[in-house]
């Protein structure tokens, strides 16, 4: 941010609510006024985002540094009472889960089961056997861009409507209104 940039925001802070609440651009010097203190705000705001980013990073890192060594603490702890709750279960197959004041380990134990591997090799399959496990998709899905191409807009009495190109109306369709957008841009 410039000198000319802090003097713009400094005007802008000195200027009472009341006023920046009624003014209103009545000419180019006015325009040119307003757009030079968006370009002042927009500065600023660009400062603020570098300066929270560069804290959000050094923040991140540090978060990073110092957790690493308790992180690898947690995975090798967690591994030891793996180890020793396998033990256990081995000896007794109805210890299923081990409680202390502190937590508790648990085990869940799931039977064998089919795991895909190859959808192609599956799907031929069951074609080949004329398995009645194939899902035939019968969707329909209208091509609203292209029909879009072919409507057209027209006066009926009091109001607009929509036609298709033999000037018949088409049903579930509305007309939206003509609108008119502002960008407002600003030069850094």
């Amino acid at each position: 941010m410039n000198l000319l940039q802090e003097a713009e925001l400094h005007e802008l802070y000195e200027m009472p609510p009341q006023e920046k609440q009624l003014y209103v651009i009545t000419d180019i010097n006015g325009l040119n006024w307003v757009l030079r203190k968006i370009n002042a705000a927009n500065a600023k705001l660009n400062e603020i985002k570098s300066l929270a980013d560069a804290e959000r990073e050094r923040i991140n890192a540090w978060e990073k540094k110092v957790s690493a060594g308790l992180i690898s603490d947690v995975d090798y702890f967690e591994q030891k009472v793996i180890e020793y709750h396998s033990h256990v279960l081995a000896n007794d197959t109805e210890q299923k889960s081990i409680v202390t004041p502190y937590g508790r380990v648990r085990s869940i134990t799931n039977e064998a089961q089919p795991e895909r591997i190859d959808d192609e090799v599956l799907f031929d399959y069951v074609v080949t056997n004329q398995l009645p496990y194939v899902e035939v998709n019968t969707s329909r899905k209208l091509q609203w861009g292209e029909l879009k191409k072919t409507l057209k807009v027209v006066q009926h009495g009091n109001e607009q409507i929509v036609v298709d190109e033999n000037g018949q109306a088409v049903p579930g369709v509305t007309v939206k209104p003509r609108t008119t957008t502002f960008k407002v841009e600003v030069d850094d």
